[in-house]
């Protein structure tokens, strides 16, 4: 089963399921952005993967069509002291695409997606159809490509976090917005009635108490104007294996409440790929931006 557009080839490195509980923290310590552009006309979906491993950095790049198809994956394997700078060049029906890549300079912090120092460009025949990182005007140097007319859309990410009590990522919740703080806090070790609290630029948004009768639910709260629906459910860190993980959806539209309420859930375990499910749904019917984040406890 997959949740977010990926394709595996049979060169491919393909990563442990993130749900499964044989599935090492290594494995998951990943961080996936999706961007959707245009190729001559038609709408694709470029899936960017940066993951951290004990022996360095990776990164992987899938390219699909809206079918979900798969054009092509290019993976960049973990790298110490090389492949930190290069490209690719793939044929794919008859028209090429370029991928390039400088992360020499590049600075990461706790999480495995660079913070600046670097770009990530993706070119279709010679059109620049994404440009990540704040490098830009050494990658247009370097690279002999037009700016494509129609600039590509951040639609999703999906992340793994990880504490004991506080959880925190970054998001942007619409395409020209400001990037905001958002912590989780759950505390339930040795607590009797646990609750959880969730805040943006550490304001609390929403509280949900006696989480042990509302380990699984959603609610509504604003952020810059607008709507976000915020689903969540932990039940593996009440109920289930100790080293499961919560899972943690922000949509950007009110549609998603219908998208998700038309799920049919029987089996908790089943909750977080119905989830990325309910993304990947929302996101053809362009229903707004998405942020999953599974939050696992550290041992």
């Amino acid at each position: 089963m997959r949740d977010f557009p990926s394709c595996f080839g049979e060169n491919g490195v393909q990563v442990a399921d993130s749900s499964s509980p044989s599935s090492g923290r290594t494995a998951q310590n990943s961080v996936t952005c999706v961007y959707q552009c245009r190729l001559s006309g038609f709408s694709c979906l470029i899936t960017v993967t940066w993951t951290k491993y004990l022996m360095g950095q990776g990164l992987s790049v899938g390219i699909d069509d809206w079918t979900n198809h798969c054009l092509c994956k290019v993976d960049i394997k973990p790298w110490l002291f090389s492949k930190r700078k290069g490209c690719r060049n793939l044929a794919v029906n008859s028209s090429l695409i370029d991928i390039f890549w400088d992360l020499s300079s590049a600075k990461f912090g706790s999480a495995p997606e660079p913070l600046e120092g670097f770009y990530l460009a993706v070119v279709f025949n010679q059109q620049m159809v994404l440009l990540l990182g704040d490098l830009r005007k050494e990658a247009y140097k370097k690279i002999d490509a037009a700016p494509v007319a129609s600039k590509a859309s951040f639609i999703a990410k999906r992340e793994h976090i990880f504490g004991k009590k506080f959880y925190g990522a970054k998001a942007q919740f619409c395409d020209k917005g400001k990037t905001h703080d958002v912590a989780i806090e759950c505390d339930t070790v040795g607590v009797n009635d646990p609750y959880l609290v969730i805040r943006i630029d550490s304001k609390a948004v929403m509280q949900v108490k006696h989480l042990r009768w509302k380990f699984r639910g959603n609610y509504t709260i604003l952020v810059d104007g607008l709507p976000v629906e915020v689903f969540w459910d932990v039940h593996d860190w009440l109920f289930g294996n100790v080293m499961g993980s919560a899972v943690f959806m922000f949509q950007t539209c009110l549609s998603a409440e219908k998208l998700w309420s038309s799920q049919s859930i029987s089996d908790p375990s089943e909750l977080s790929w119905s989830s990325s499910q309910t993304f990947r749904d929302s996101q053809l019917q362009g229903l707004g931006f998405s942020l999953i984040l599974y939050a696992w406890k550290n041992e």
